[in-house]
């Protein structure tokens, strides 16, 4: 004969665990998604000079004497979790060891997030597109292999870097707390606007806002 239980939350408030209709507990997710409201909305955004979808996108600017900053910021309500972003730098004959095609930066870009007490980099100097690839962990062997996407606009060749927080910090990448000003930036340190320069460079963030 079984013994007849109740699982009852200690601090109070009189809430009891819950079995479904498939006889599972929900104290974890199992094979079948619980049938309960999402709590989770798909974030994407560019990297923008003001954090928000409204800013400009194009990273092609003049940061040699002041900085330009392009971001993701936390939201007001909720938790927002990066799992990654994607890099994008395309120039016709663009190389791994150029930034684009044709030169190498002189001061790079920096690559951060910002914490209550203090600012983590995940790179301080990516000058070349081999930069971006290596910290995006890219590992194909041999490395002769790693070539630019071919013609992706008017035959402008690309490559792409995708940095996976979910690698590094598993399993839901970086949180950006509610209410907070945490931040996650690529600030540009050169002038990205002379002639010899990519014809993109822009970077765009996935991940998720958590809500109640």
């Amino acid at each position: 004969m079984g013994i007849f239980a109740r699982i009852i939350d200690g601090l109070g408030s009189g809430k009891q665990a819950h079995v479904n209709n498939e006889n599972a507990l929900l104290v974890t997710q199992f094979t079948c998604p619980p049938l309960l409201p999402q709590k989770n909305k798909i974030y994407r955004q560019y990297l923008t000079d003001d954090g928000t979808s409204d800013g400009d996108e194009d990273m092609l600017v003049d940061g040699s004497t002041t900085n330009v900053d392009f971001w993701v910021q936390a939201d007001n309500d909720n938790d927002r979790y990066i799992t990654a972003v994607n890099f994008e730098i395309s120039d016709d004959g663009s190389k791994l060891k150029f930034f684009g095609a044709t030169n190498i930066l002189t001061n790079g870009c920096q690559f951060f997030y910002e914490r209550p007490d203090d600012t983590v980099y995940l790179h301080e100097e990516l000058k070349t597109s081999w930069h971006f690839m290596r910290m995006g962990m890219v590992m194909l062997s041999p490395l002769v292999d790693i070539k630019p996407a071919k013609d992706i606009n008017a035959k402008v060749d690309a490559f792409c870097c995708v940095m996976n927080f979910t690698q590094i910090m598993p399993p839901y990448g970086l949180k950006l707390d509610a209410g907070s000003k945490q931040k996650l930036t690529l600030r540009v340190c050169d002038d990205l606007t002379a002639a010899n320069m990519p014809d993109t460079f822009d970077a765009i963030a996935y991940g998720f806002d958590r809500f109640e």
